[in-house]
């Protein structure tokens, strides 16, 4: 079969390429930013830098402590990730082979979790947490978000272990093994696809936040990437060198982590969907 190349693949093409030069103008214009001092900024924002300076990287490293917030970002986002995904793959195991009403009604408690946006419970848990000595802590921030994403975790790991065949673990248990036994060594090696992408959702989402962080950990020693950044930004005199500079060193770690369990996002997302 010939491929003939018309008017409308061309005009496709076109639409293509502006789309992706509409995505790429963001990223441009960080990095542009970034290598600027403020006469530059002020005089021609959007042009190309033509005297490129790095100074802006060491000011904000140095000012904002960003070694010290990367390091609680790190923390943060690492140890909500492997409690989402203990708890999540567990639980979608269960609501995924279990056949009763609860099984059910359990899983459309967790899609309802996904409906409801948590900034309508955000009062109730500030207060909670206060009363139980969790703000400014790291036990705090990894049980908020432990709990504010194990709804989608849940939802992606049950679609994607329903279209997994239930015979694995039926063999495990005749030959023997609990039900843990036969998740942990036999379903959990399977789901390596949507685990990957269990991974990178949820640590864009934990890395990136802003609002809780700010309202949960302002002020302490525990403040997050986003917070630190954020103090760059003033109501009267804002460093935009800075902001940028210090936006770029916190999108690397994100960006490093995409890069190396991209192969497994859309497989596993799409995976997932199916069942």
């Amino acid at each position: 079969m010939r491929f003939r190349y018309g008017f409308r693949t061309f005009l496709l093409e076109i639409v293509m390429v502006a789309v992706a030069l509409a995505f790429l103008f963001p990223v441009y214009a960080l990095i542009a930013l970034s290598l600027k001092d403020e006469r530059a900024i002020a005089a021609e924002p959007l042009a190309p830098p033509t005297e490129p300076t790095f100074d802006n990287f060491s000011r904000a490293w140095s000012q904002a402590a960003l070694g010290e917030a990367l390091l609680n970002s790190t923390l943060i986002t690492v140890l909500s990730l492997v409690a989402l995904i203990a708890t999540g793959s567990f639980a979608a195991y269960f609501l995924a082979r279990c056949a009763s009403r609860l099984g059910y009604r359990l899983y459309v408690l967790f899609l309802l979790g996904i409906v409801l946006p948590f900034q309508l419970g955000m009062i109730p848990l500030f207060t909670f947490f206060d009363s139980m000595g969790l703000l400014g802590s790291y036990q705090g921030m990894i049980l908020f978000y432990t709990g504010i994403q194990l709804p989608f975790t849940v939802f992606l790991y049950t679609g994607f272990i329903r279209a997994l065949p239930a015979e694995y673990a039926h063999a495990a248990l005749i030959d023997g093994a609990t039900h843990l036994q036969a998740f942990t060594r036999v379903v959990f090696p399977l789901l390596r696809p949507i685990t990957g992408t269990v991974l990178i959702l949820n640590a864009v989402f934990v890395w990136n936040d802003f609002f809780t962080p700010l309202l949960y950990l302002g002020g302490s020693a525990r403040e997050t990437v986003p917070v630190r950044v954020f103090a760059f930004v003033g109501q009267y005199v804002s460093d935009y060198g800075l902001v940028f500079a210090g936006l770029v060193l916190a999108s690397l770690p994100i960006i490093a982590a995409f890069l190396f369990l991209q192969r497994y996002v859309i497989r596993g997302f799409a995976s997932g969907m199916k069942g």
